[in-house]
């Protein structure tokens, strides 16, 4: 196969390097690369096969050594990959470590020149590719770290071996060092990297955004929510063990005989859905509901209707440290918060006035805020919306976030300029 042809640019060529890439459901993806061109560079997408998360490999696809296409002006390399999103551990290090190798192979001896490597997912093994294929082509490398390896391999359960999890480690901090920036997505991940002896000065904290749809008028109820309700909390998105959502059972009968039309929404997907929808129809907690999951055009409408959002994980090392990617959606919705997660995503509630933290896993908390939130006047409830809207407007949104990023890339990419100095958080 010939190599690949681009036409000739007078702008910086950037390769985007990341496992995941649409049609997959992936956070940066085509709208982000849009809009880095749209800033002002030429850049190639190089990605796996879709075929998550199903770990089948997308209709219209078939996995070949190295497929091209376009999507609108985006030239997109696709590279062999094993395709497998299950829990075996040995089948998930045949996903990634296939494309590792497929992608250290393509830098280095087809990819046309580059002036930088963004790297977004997986950060460590496409990253180590990024880094691998630099000491051949001198092309400076970003790492954009939304997973926290190894941290979040053991608190998942995908993996529990010490020797493989010490390895992991070993292999993240050869490549915190041999990149040349890396991007976070909250303060305390940018802790954790200090600690683990990375200089502050090669990490930028920029903040995730939320789906930037056109923020809808409430002039009706979306299809679900009942008219009859007098106060309605919404959980929107995964879940799973991590959401730890027995705790929302446990404050919902709490709070079922004092505020009998407080009604509790899970909607969404996941592994523990049957167990907890079980759970509610055998404890009788007729104010907890639940919907199905929606397409993300969708949810928003139903963020604007509900009374107060509601977030919550376990309570875990790691996830003190991240912002679950719902927080950014509430706040755009601009609805009050209830916030079930300590540490940093806790902290933006805090700082945005945007509505109250309870602790995780304390269902007495939750049904103590609930109540607190209840009791509060309707325009207090209206102020912690729009507390919430104007904090993600202003410190939050998509056009801030892709602006640091677009900055960073300018500073570090091969040929460009303050190449050494030290990056600021954006917040």
């Amino acid at each position: 196969m010939p190599a690949l042809t681009l036409p000739p640019y007078t702008a910086p060529r950037i390769i985007y390097l990341s496992q995941l890439f649409d049609p997959e459901p992936t956070f940066k993806g085509h709208d982000f690369v849009r809009r880095l061109e749209a800033s002002g560079f030429a850049v190639e997408v190089v990605t796996g096969f879709p075929n998550y998360p199903g770990g089948t490999v997308y209709d219209g696809y078939r996995i070949r050594p190295l497929t091209r296409e376009t999507m609108g002006a985006t030239p997109v390399t696709r590279l062999a990959v094993y395709p497998s999103h299950d829990r075996s551990a040995m089948r998930r290090i045949l996903c990634y470590g296939s494309f590792m190798v497929t992608a250290f192979l393509y830098l280095t001896l087809r990819a046309p020149r580059s002036d930088l490597v963004y790297v977004y997912y997986p950060s460590l093994t496409a990253g180590l590719a990024a880094v691998a294929a630099k000491l051949f082509r001198r092309t400076p490398v970003i790492i954009d770290i939304q997973d926290m390896w190894p941290d979040s391999l053991g608190s998942s359960g995908m993996m529990r071996n010490p020797l493989l999890l010490g390895l992991v480690k070993t292999a993240c901090n050869l490549l915190y060092r041999a990149c040349d920036h890396i991007v976070v997505l909250s303060p305390g991940f940018k802790t954790l990297l200090i600690a683990r002896g990375v200089p502050a000065n090669k990490i930028s904290v920029i903040y995730n955004w939320a789906e930037e749809n056109e923020r809808p008028a409430v002039d009706g109820l979306p299809n679900g929510f009942d008219p009859a309700d007098n106060f309605r909390i919404l959980f929107a998105g995964n879940m799973g063990a991590a959401q730890g959502l027995n705790t929302v059972l446990d404050a919902a009968a709490l709070t079922i005989t004092a505020h009998p039309g407080c009604i509790y929404y899970l909607m969404g997907a996941g592994v523990e859905r049957e167990a907890l929808v079980a759970r509610v129809a055998a404890r009788g907690l007729t104010n907890v509901r639940f919907l199905p999951r929606v397409n993300l055009g969708d949810v928003q409408g139903f963020l604007a209707a509900a009374d107060a959002l509601l977030v919550h994980l376990v309570d875990d090392p790691l996830y003190r440290i991240t912002i679950p990617s719902k927080t950014q959606a509430y706040f755009y919705a601009g609805r009050p918060v209830l916030m079930g997660v300590a540490g940093d995503a806790g902290d933006l509630v805090r700082a945005a006035d945007a509505g109250y933290v309870f602790a995780s896993t304390n269902p007495a908390d939750l049904a103590r805020k609930v109540v607190a939130l209840i009791a509060d006047s309707p325009e207090r409830r209206l102020q912690f919306g729009r507390n919430a809207r104007d904090f993600y407007d202003e410190h939050l949104r998509r056009e801030i976030g892709i602006g640091a990023i677009a900055d960073l890339v300018n500073r570090f990419r091969r040929g460009g300029q303050q190449q050494t100095k030290a990056t600021g958080d954006i917040f």
